[in-house]
């Protein structure tokens, strides 16, 4: 029984000098990106031409990060990323950049979103008219 008891209370202090400094309170500090607060914000874009993605294959790829920091190869990830955040994450929020001009010649055009939006799953398809105007959507989100 004695060594029972050293054996538990030698655990047990290994355990508490282990694991202590992992009970301090969680501080999100501006700038430290290693292990953020933020929920993770991770998309994948293709764009293809024909009325749906259905059956079609994509003709590009861009991936899109947002949190911690905007990167991924999006030309302009953070751009695309303030624009979807002033969308609140809805895409079909998103404007039409002010000053486009498109001609009306049907040509169309799909777009897909897939992946993580501030910690939720996120799955988008949407055909415009033509290129043009796939790319003045949402002041240049869409553009890739």
């Amino acid at each position: 029984m004695r060594n029972t008891a050293r054996w538990a209370a030698t655990v047990g202090l290994a355990a508490g000098a282990v694991c202590g400094p992992l009970t301090g309170a969680a501080v999100a500090t501006p700038g430290a990106t290693p292990f953020s607060l933020y929920a993770p914000s991770a998309l994948v874009l293709t764009v293809g031409h024909g009325a749906s993605a259905a059956g079609a294959t994509p003709e590009r790829a861009v991936t899109l990060t947002c949190a911690p920091a905007p990167s991924g190869t999006h030309p302009a990830a953070a751009s695309a990323c303030a624009e979807l955040r002033g969308a609140r994450g809805d895409f079909d929020a998103l404007k039409r950049r002010d000053g486009a001009a498109c001609t009306r010649e049907y040509s169309p055009v799909f777009v897909t979103v897939e992946g993580v939006w501030e910690g939720k799953r996120v799955s988008y398809e949407r055909t415009f008219g033509n290129a043009c105007v796939k790319d003045s959507q949402g002041g240049g989100f869409f553009a890739f």
